[in-house]
């Protein structure tokens, strides 16, 4: 061991005997409680802060939201007995996961530009509500082709439908 370094049994032993805390683990303890009793204060207090981790919690669910889908099988349960089987299935996920974000990131920058180019005031403000965690225009079950396009490049984005609403992200 290294100057600076400690074992993870030797910090148990420091900071619990027989179950019990010991002086230094109760001063962790009581040293934790409070942070989270200002974080607390400032959540009840601070309407920006609420609003700032309410977003953040949006962006978590969305992301929850969509690996759901994703992982319609089964009913998102891991139903495999070895421990090897799981993690395939989750880094199968994680992959589709990312797979969607980064085609719906690539495609939502694509928009704003155009949309700048044709003249819209594309601002901050509005580029902060988009979200690539969107997902009903992706076709979670039927048939897949998968071909090597003719020319290089991106497809065109799509034009909407008249009947579909305008701003709805």
């Amino acid at each position: 061991m290294t100057p600076g370094e400690v074992r993870g049994h030797d910090l148990i032993r420091m900071l619990s005997r027989d179950g019990r805390p010991t002086g230094l683990g109760d001063a962790f303890a009581h040293y934790g409680r409070i942070f989270k009793t200002l974080h607390l204060l400032q959540f009840i207090s601070d309407d920006g802060y609420r609003r700032m981790i309410g977003k953040q919690l949006d962006i978590t669910e969305a992301r929850h939201r969509l690996a759901r889908r994703i992982f319609f099988g089964q009913r998102g349960e891991l139903r495999q007995n070895y421990r090897e089987g799981m993690e395939d299935r989750l880094g199968a996920l994680g992959l589709g996961l990312n797979a969607v974000v980064f085609w719906n990131s690539l495609y939502l920058d694509r928009a704003a530009k155009q949309l700048a180019a044709d003249g819209f005031p594309v601002t901050d403000d509005l580029l902060a509500r988009l979200s690539p965690f969107q997902f009903d225009h992706i076709n979670f079950l039927g048939s897949y082709a998968f071909f090597r396009p003719q020319e290089a490049g991106r497809r065109p984005l799509r034009e909407p439908s008249p009947d579909e609403e305008v701003g709805n992200a």
